[in-house]
C-alpha cells in the first residue's frame, strides 16, 4: 500500500483536483484516493483533519501535508526525480514552469464563465470577448510549447509533464463548451483526451450522480426536475 494518500473533490467538477491526480496517474506514482464531496456530510466531517487549508486537494505523505496543486507538484519533483514530472532540458522546464504558474493564477474568465463539468454538454455557453482572449493566449502557449519542446511526443513538451497536468482542466471546458479552437489545440486536446490518466479520471466523473449548483450556471430548470 502506498504511503501517499491524495484527497481530492468531486471528479466531474475539482479542476484543482483533476491536476495532480491524472499527473500521478499518467507517471505511474501509486497513490491512495480519499474523495470528499463538495457540500455532503463527509467532506463537513473530514476536510478539517485532511487539509489543513480546508480545500482540495491534498497530497499526504505519512504525517507530511502538501497542499496547493502547485506546491504538490513541486513535492513530486522532489520525491520522485526518476519520473520526469518537469521537462528534462533546462530550457524546456522554465517555460513549463511558466506556463502552468499562469495558469495557476490566470485566466480567470475562463474558468469562472465555463466552470469545468465533464458530465455536461453546453456548447457557446459562457462565451465573451475576455474568454476569447483567454482562449487565444492558450493557443499561443501549446502551440509555443509544441513546436519548441515537443517532437518527443504528443503532449506539450513530448513526454506527459506537469504542465500538461495543469491545463487538462482546459481540455474539459474545451469540450464541453465546444470552444472553437485551431488544429494544434484540437490534436493536442485529443491526445490528452486519450492518455490513460485523463481517460481514468472521466470514467470517474462520469459515474458520479451529484449536482453541485455553483458549477451549473447553464443548467435548466427542465433538467434539473427531470432529475
Amino acid at each position: 500500500m502506498s504511503d501517499l494518500v491524495l484527497v481530492i473533490g468531486n471528479k466531474n467538477y475539482s479542476s484543482w483536483s483533476m491536476r495532480p491526480w491524472v499527473l500521478m496517474k499518467q507517471l505511474g506514482i501509486d497513490f491512495q484516493e480519499v474523495l470528499l464531496k463538495f457540500n455532503s456530510p463527509e467532506w463537513d466531517a473530514e476536510i478539517d483533519r485532511r487539509s489543513p487549508s480546508k480545500l482540495v486537494p491534498v497530497l499526504w505523505r505519512g504525517n507530511q501535508a502538501v497542499w496547493d496543486t502547485l506546491a504538490i507538484m513541486e513535492a513530486l519533483h522532489e520525491w520522485f526525480a526518476q519520473k520526469n514530472v518537469w521537462p528534462r532540458d533546462p530550457e524546456a522546464r522554465s517555460f513549463a514552469r511558466s506556463a502552468s504558474a499562469e495558469m495557476h493564477s490566470g485566466f480567470r474568465d475562463l474558468r469562472q464563465r465555463m466552470p469545468m463539468n465533464i458530465r455536461a454538454s453546453h456548447p457557446g455557453q459562457g462565451r465573451s470577448a475576455e474568454v476569447d482572449a483567454n482562449v487565444k493566449r492558450i493557443e499561443y502557449l501549446w502551440s509555443e510549447a509544441r513546436s519548441r519542446y515537443g517532437k518527443g511526443g504528443d503532449f506539450l513538451f513530448g513526454e506527459f509533464s506537469a504542465a500538461d497536468a495543469m491545463y487538462a482542466p482546459v481540455v474539459m471546458r474545451f469540450k464541453t463548451y465546444a470552444v472553437p479552437i485551431g488544429p494544434v489545440a484540437t490534436k493536442y486536446c485529443e491526445a490528452m483526451r486519450a492518455s490513460n490518466g485523463i481517460r481514468a479520471w472521466i470514467e470517474g466523473a462520469l459515474q458520479e450522480k451529484e449536482i453541485v449548483p455553483e458549477d451549473e450556471p447553464y443548467r435548466t430548470t427542465a433538467a434539473t426536475a427531470a432529475e
